[in-house]
């Protein structure tokens, strides 16, 4: 059964620019997996736009109640190229309340827009 859908959409140069005039902002959305590739390095703002619009887009899908944090939800990719969600605390309960027992999770970044769409499954 679908419990909710959430879909996103973040200008890539825009997230790039409130990415470098706020100190910190980085550290408040995303956990370190998230900011950094295996090899150590930074991940390309296109890849971080992509996750920051799968946050939004998990917020809706859980009907975006107030006290979500960021940090809380964790997009991650599988050896298969597939993304996926990892949720805890705020994040996890809502879901608890909802009976949402999966997420689906489809990310792209294109002609300067990225994009993610969340599907959670009970």
């Amino acid at each position: 059964m679908i419990i909710g859908v959430g879909i996103d959409v973040a200008e890539i140069e825009r997230f790039r620019v409130s990415m470098e005039r706020t100190p910190g902002l980085a550290d408040r959305l995303f956990v370190e997996h998230e900011l950094l590739l295996p090899s150590g390095e930074r991940r390309g703002v296109a890849s971080l736009a992509a996750r920051f619009a799968a946050k939004e887009a998990l917020a809706k899908a859980l009907g975006a109640p107030a006290g979500l944090l960021w940090t809380d939800a964790e997009v991650y990719v599988e050896d298969s190229g597939q993304p996926r969600l990892r949720v805890r605390g705020s994040v996890a309960r809502r879901a608890a309340e909802l009976g949402v027992q999966g997420w689906h999770v489809s990310l792209s970044h294109d002609a300067g827009v990225a994009s993610a769409v969340v599907v959670a499954e009970g």
